[in-house]
């Protein structure tokens, strides 16, 4: 069953995660190596300053299923072609209460702030 499901064109990642933990009051843990970011994007946003949580991503969605439920959510998406890369990439629990977390890579976190301003332009 799908809970919550949101397009990050606007705003990325971070931006809608964190509509999702203000809205509901849940927290929100991103674990930072599944996020399936393609290396030229990483490269491109490190040469622009740019965190890649908040860049527009069109074409995609973001999806909140039942923990037990996502191993299917996830093998169903990719058996489309444009759902090859479709992953786990966090989890949404009572704690950290309405915020957003990014487990980093090198084992630490950090809070996932709202998007302030307007870092890139408008593409819809």
């Amino acid at each position: 069953t799908t809970r919550w499901m949101r397009d990050p064109t606007r705003g990325g990642l971070g931006t809608i995660c964190n509509e999702l933990a203000q809205d509901t009051g849940l927290g929100v843990i991103l674990d930072e190596a599944s996020l399936p970011v393609l290396p030229i994007v990483q490269g491109a946003c490190d040469l622009l300053g740019i965190d890649p949580l908040y860049v527009a991503n069109e074409g995609k969605f973001i999806a909140v299923v039942a923990p037990e439920e996502a191993d299917a959510a996830v093998a169903a998406l990719r058996t489309h072609p444009l759902g090859e890369r479709a992953t786990v990439i966090g989890e949404v629990g009572e704690q950290p209460e309405g915020v957003v977390a990014l487990r980093t890579a090198f084992g630490g976190s950090r809070i996932v702030d709202m998007l302030v301003g307007d870092p890139l332009p408008r593409i819809c």
